[in-house]
């Protein structure tokens, strides 16, 4: 189904659009979340050109919103044609996707500290101190490019960490090994955050037996290798690695936070987080638990840029909030926003 759109294409260049500051803390635990969501929601239909713009596409008047299912969700393809910026304050940084499927996606940020903020507060929330581990990073095609927020994020975890062995490893896995032998040894607890890829060609050359080491991947082959499911991923690397389980960061350039699975590939959000599950049929209705859809994700740390973001992730929610990631949208399925963008 086709959403229903007037035939307006927004400009990729929009005038910036001057605003107050917004009246709520958005971490604070005091108010309701979908509190919360409403007031940024309003904040930003009036101050977010391109949010704006879209709700206009739609036929929607922003004041007849007056539940969080109400919600529109804007399509995550904007980010690779406009900057999607709330209120006209200068970026301090802007954030990049890899652009392994075509466009790059662009993030202006305006304001790091809210970044920092929110995922310290989330990596506190599920695994404790950073001060506890060593943080071991394995980001290659990460660290080749520039204007990684994911590297931005590993790198301020590392230093927070304080421990003298955590750091980055690009290519030199071998290194990668003497170290985690060594930490093992010690009794260290450890954190290995990798792309999917370089865990895997890890696993392979460097089959292992980690007791006191977690292991997280960040998803994606990034063209590396062939892609394999989540189940099949996992139990590779729980075999090579002595593993009881395999740890997963949902994040993405688009995004100021992320989820964050124990195993078994179930996600669970932070307090300012939410995801909803459209109905791939009709991309403004929801679908109830259990019912494979597509990942609509509220993120309130990007209270500067859009909060309400239609990802092109298929997913399933669970009734305790937890939700799966079960694949992608091809092109074909990618429908409804085209007449909108320009």
């Amino acid at each position: 189904m086709v959403l229903k759109i007037q035939k307006k294409t927004i400009p990729a260049k929009t005038a910036l659009i001057a605003s107050p500051e917004i009246p709520i803390d958005i971490f604070s635990p005091d108010l309701p979340l979908e509190a919360k969501c409403l007031t940024v929601f309003r904040h930003q239909a009036a101050y977010n050109p391109v949010y704006k713009a879209f709700l206009e596409g739609l036929g929607i008047n922003s004041r007849n919103i007056k539940a969080l299912d109400q919600i529109p969700f804007l399509p995550v393809e904007f980010f690779k044609t406009h900057a999607v910026l709330t209120g006209n304050r200068h970026p301090e940084i802007t954030f990049t996707s890899s652009g392994t499927g075509g466009i790059q996606s662009t993030h202006a940020v305006v304001d790091t500290g809210i970044y920092k903020e929110s995922f310290r507060a989330a990596f506190r929330l599920f695994y404790g101190a950073e001060t506890e581990y060593c943080i071991l990073a394995l980001l290659p095609s990460y660290l080749e490019r520039e204007g990684s927020s994911l590297v931005y994020m590993a790198d301020d975890l590392i230093r927070l960490s304080g421990h003298p062995s955590s750091g980055f490893y690009l290519r030199n896995r071998k290194e990668l090994h003497t170290q985690l032998q060594r930490l093992e040894q010690a009794g260290q607890k450890t954190l290995l955050l990798g792309v999917t890829y370089a865990l895997l060609d890890f696993a392979e050359e460097f089959p292992m037996q980690l007791k006191h080491t977690r292991v997280m991947e960040t998803g994606g082959m990034k063209g590396q290798r062939k892609e394999m499911i989540r189940e099949e991923l996992h139990e590779t690397l729980c075999r090579q690695l002595g593993l009881t389980s395999v740890h997963s960061e949902y994040g993405m350039t688009e995004l100021l936070s992320q989820a964050y699975s124990m195993g078994q590939g179930r996600f669970h959000c932070p307090p300012w987080m939410k995801i909803l599950i459209r109905d791939p049929n009709d991309p403004l209705s929801l679908c109830p638990p259990g019912k494979t859809g597509g990942i609509n994700i509220i993120d309130l740390a990007n209270i500067h840029s859009c909060s309400f973001i239609a990802t092109q992730d298929l997913g399933k929610l669970h009734s305790d909030g937890s939700f799966e990631v079960l694949g992608r949208f091809d092109n074909s399925d990618l429908r409804g926003c085209n007449l909108l963008i320009g």
